[in-house]
């Protein structure tokens, strides 16, 4: 499908407004301009701000039933439109027309979920006798929105992480200002276009294109905006969190996560998992394998097996359905994960397949024999690189896998429960999945992880929990 280059306008408290800068948009694939979205200033971002204040009481007053209706319809537009959705997301992100499509229906789940969580915002009575004294006080604590949300998202995936934010934050009666990543706007202004068909107030939500140096500040610092909600890179949240000021934090931030295969594992099974979890997106997601810990007794049946089907994964044309990968979001980041590689190869690692660049596109691979000095090893790689190491028992993975500074997700292959509940206890993580890669996911799950993965979680119940605060009502009789 071809896209005509037409400028489209950013979605400003409920009206859709152009700029004098205009901001390219991209397709990795052959470096085309798919189209064009509005450089917005710092004073549209005030402008913003200043209209979701109205849009938070607007919300707040919002019954319940209103929201859920809204956010169903959103959700219906989106699913009788799913081809428009799909080759947006394929065309200005890396994903394969195949994962396109995979995460419009994710959202279309995400924003179902986030109307029926809409019933399910309760509170609790209080046994105010408790306490000496107290005999005659009873009460509850109820919840309420926070007010407005500064919602910073991630360009891989550009539309069901935007969901992720506006459908709990709607749901639950704020107002919400959405800055997407510069580099994947268009799935973001779809998402507001199905809200604003959907009948969703004026300045309950707005999507603010722009480049963040010159619009970030504002959204992060700004004393009206009640909590910002990132997904992003470890440097970037630390950054966010040292100017927010007074403000609740959620933080979705990388990893480096590892999968334990174990000698009574399925292998099979445990590859196929593996595979594609490492290369999904062109390994541009904060689930994928990056470290597989495989033990010793079987580490050459399963390395052959990994890299014979990861040879076999089909890179080329993101729109063609037989492709398996397609290229990284932009040359630059390519190159970045070339170098990381290089490094690794220079101070010893072992090239097993792939290694090689051309533009933006990066071939699948495999490295063993990685030392612990590079930066590969330690840091999230963010591209479609895996490293295998073979390990004596499963005490030793556990403790090789926790000696990074991240902990989103992991995985373990075994059929041993008693070996899996010991990982399940020891390993430093937010997640684990048993007999399945790191990076599976459902919408409605506590989603979030430890020490430099992150802070609170995502996945629309705990998210709106996060969005909203305990009221305490007290009667004395």
């Amino acid at each position: 499908m071809t896209t005509q280059v037409s400028g489209r306008k950013m979605y400003l408290a409920g009206k859709w407004v152009s700029c004098d800068r205009t901001i390219p948009v991209y397709d990795p694939q052959d470096h085309s301009i798919i189209d064009t979205v509005p450089a917005a200033t710092k004073e549209d971002m005030l402008q913003a701000i200043e209209a979701a204040k109205i849009g938070a009481k607007a919300a707040a007053n919002m019954p319940v039933h209103e929201r859920m209706a809204i956010i169903q319809k959103a959700a219906d537009y989106i699913e009788e439109r799913k081809e428009l959705f799909a080759r947006t997301i394929s065309r200005e992100s890396s994903k394969t027309i195949r994962e396109a499509y995979k995460e419009v229906k994710r959202c279309i789940e995400t924003l179902r979920i986030s109307s029926e969580e809409a019933r399910r915002i309760q509170g609790e009575t209080i046994s105010f006798d408790q306490m000496p004294g107290s005999e005659n006080r009873v009460g509850y604590y109820y919840r309420f929105p926070i007010g407005i949300i500064g919602a910073i998202t991630p360009f891989n995936d550009p539309l069901n992480l935007v969901a992720h934010k506006v459908g709990p934050a709607i749901a639950s009666g704020n107002a919400i200002i959405v800055k997407p990543a510069t580099v994947t706007p268009l799935s973001s202004l779809l998402l507001a276009e199905a809200f604003a068909r959907a009948g969703l107030p004026s300045n309950v939500l707005s999507v603010v294109t722009g480049y963040g140096n010159e619009i970030g500040d504002v959204l992060v610092t700004h004393p009206a905006v009640r909590m910002i909600s990132f997904t992003g890179g470890l440097e970037a949240g630390e950054e966010i969190i040292r100017k927010a000021g007074m403000k609740k934090i959620g933080m979705e931030l990388g990893s480096n996560s590892p999968v334990i295969v174990l000698e009574d594992a399925d292998l099979r099974e445990a590859v196929e998992s593996a595979v594609s979890g490492a290369f999904w997106a062109a390994g541009q997601n904060c689930l994928g394998v990056q470290r597989i810990y495989v033990q010793e007794r079987v580490m050459d049946e399963f390395q052959q097996a990994f890299v014979e089907r990861t040879r076999s994964y089909r890179v080329g044309d993101k729109q063609s359905e037989l492709t398996d990968m397609g290229p990284l979001i932009t040359e630059k980041e390519a190159i970045r994960v070339e170098h990381l590689v290089n490094e690794a190869i220079e101070k010893g690692a072992v090239l097993l397949t792939g290694g090689e660049r051309n533009g933006a596109f990066y071939s699948p691979t495999v490295l063993i024999n990685v030392p612990d000095d590079c930066t590969i090893a330690k840091e999230e790689i963010f591209g479609p690189v895996v490293l295998l190491y073979s390990v004596p028992d499963l005490d030793t993975a556990i403790q090789a896998a926790n000696d990074v500074n991240y902990g989103l997700q992991a995985g373990i292959f075994t059929n041993n429960i008693e070996k899996a509940f010991r990982a399940i206890k020891q390993m430093d993580v937010g997640g684990i999945m048993v007999n399945d890669s790191s990076d599976y996911r459902i919408d409605s799950m506590p989603f979030g992880g430890v020490k430099g993965s992150g802070l609170g979680r995502e996945g629309i119940k705990f998210a709106i929990q996060e969005m909203t605060e305990p009221k305490v009502v007290c009667f004395k009789l």
